[in-house]
C-alpha cells in the first residue's frame, strides 16, 4: 500500500476544513444550492490546471476510460452534490461545528460501505481507532457543549441531526464510488489516477449541479457569478482538498483515509473559533483526545 495516502488524508483535511469554513460565509448570501455549486464551478478549472501540469511534469498521457470508469465517476459526483448540499443545509439547524460532527459518522458508515461493497478488511485497531474517531466528533459537537449523552440522542430526532447523518453517508458512499473509479485508471501513479479522475468528476457535477440550477433557479447562478471573489476561494481549496483525498483513496482502503482525515475536526474547531467566531468549551478537550487516538490507531493498524 503506497503510503502517500498518509499526508493526503492529513492535507485534506487541513483544506476541507478552510474550504467549509468559506463555504459557511457563502450560505450568507447563496441559496444552499448556489454555496454547494461554487466548490465544482470554480474548483473543475483549477482541477484541471493541476492536472495538466502533473501530466506534462511526469511526460505521461491520459489513458483510454471506459463506461465503468465513467459510471461510478459520475454517480460518486452526484452524492457529493448531495452530501455538500445536506452539510450546509445541517449547518443551517445546528452551526458550523455541529453540523461538521454529524456529518463525521461518515468514517463509520464509509468503513461499513467498504467492508461490504468492496470486501475491505480492516484491522481491529483500525475499527478502535474509527469508533474512537467518531466518539470524539460526537464529543465535540453536542457534549462539549454541555448537552449530555441525553440530549445526543434527543438531537438524533432533530432536522439538523439528520442532514449531518445523511450527508456523512452520502459522503461515505462518494468516497467509496470513487475509489472504483480511481482503479479502473490505467496508470500506476495514485496521484495521476486520482487527478484524472478528479478532472472528470467535477467537470460533470458542474454540468449536473449549474443545469439542474439553470433550469429551476437561474438567478442562483447570477448570484454566483456574482460572488466570484469569495467563490474562486472555495473553488481553488475544494480541487486542492478533492484531489488530496482522491489521491487517498486511489492507494488506501477509504475507511483508513477517512479516520486520518478525521484531523479535519481539529483544523475546524479552529475556523470556527478564530474564523466564525464560535466560542470554545472546556468539555471539547475530551473530544480533541479521541479524535487524535483515531487518527493514532489507524496508522498504527495500517503501518
Amino acid at each position: 500500500m503506497p503510503t502517500v495516502w498518509i499526508p493526503a488524508a492529513l492535507t485534506a483535511g487541513l483544506f476541507q476544513a478552510w474550504r467549509t469554513a468559506i463555504q459557511q460565509r457563502l450560505r450568507e448570501t447563496l441559496s444552499v444550492s448556489g454555496a454547494g455549486l461554487v466548490r465544482y464551478l470554480y474548483g473543475a478549472p483549477v482541477a484541471l490546471l493541476m492536472a495538466a501540469a502533473w501530466f506534462a511534469l511526469r511526460g505521461e498521457s491520459v489513458p483510454a476510460l471506459g463506461w465503468h470508469f465513467a459510471l461510478f465517476a459520475v454517480v460518486g459526483g452526484l452524492a457529493q452534490i448531495l452530501a455538500t448540499n445536506a452539510l450546509i443545509a445541517a449547518f443551517g439547524h445546528r452551526g458550523f461545528v455541529v453540523g461538521t460532527a454529524f456529518s463525521k459518522t461518515e468514517a463509520l458508515q464509509a468503513a461499513l460501505f467498504s467492508t461490504v461493497l468492496l470486501g475491505d478488511h480492516l484491522p481491529p485497531v483500525v475499527w478502535l481507532g474509527i469508533a474512537a474517531g467518531v466518539s470524539g466528533v460526537m464529543v465535540l459537537g453536542l457534549l462539549g457543549r454541555g448537552e449530555g449523552v441525553r440530549g445526543l440522542f434527543a438531537h438524533l430526532s432533530e432536522r439538523g441531526a439528520q442532514l449531518g447523518l445523511l450527508s456523512g453517508a452520502l459522503f461515505a458512499l462518494t468516497a467509496v464510488l470513487i475509489r472504483v473509479a480511481t482503479q479502473d485508471v490505467a496508470l500506476s501513479s495514485p496521484v495521476s489516477r486520482a487527478l484524472l479522475t478528479l478532472v472528470v468528476v467535477n467537470f460533470a457535477q458542474a454540468v449536473m449541479h449549474g443545469g439542474w440550477l439553470a433550469v429551476r433557479a437561474p438567478q442562483v447562478l447570477v448570484a454566483v457569478m456574482r460572488s466570484w471573489r469569495t467563490a474562486f476561494q472555495v473553488g481553488v481549496l475544494s480541487a486542492l482538498g478533492s484531489a488530496c483525498w482522491f489521491t487517498g483513496f486511489a492507494a488506501a482502503p477509504v475507511a483508513l483515509v477517512r479516520v486520518v482525515g478525521q484531523v479535519e475536526v481539529l483544523f475546524t474547531l479552529g475556523f470556527g473559533h478564530f474564523y466564525l467566531r464560535e466560542p470554545l468549551k472546556r468539555g471539547e478537550v475530551l473530544g480533541l483526545l479521541l479524535v487524535s487516538l483515531g487518527v493514532v490507531l489507524a496508522l498504527v493498524g495500517a503501518l
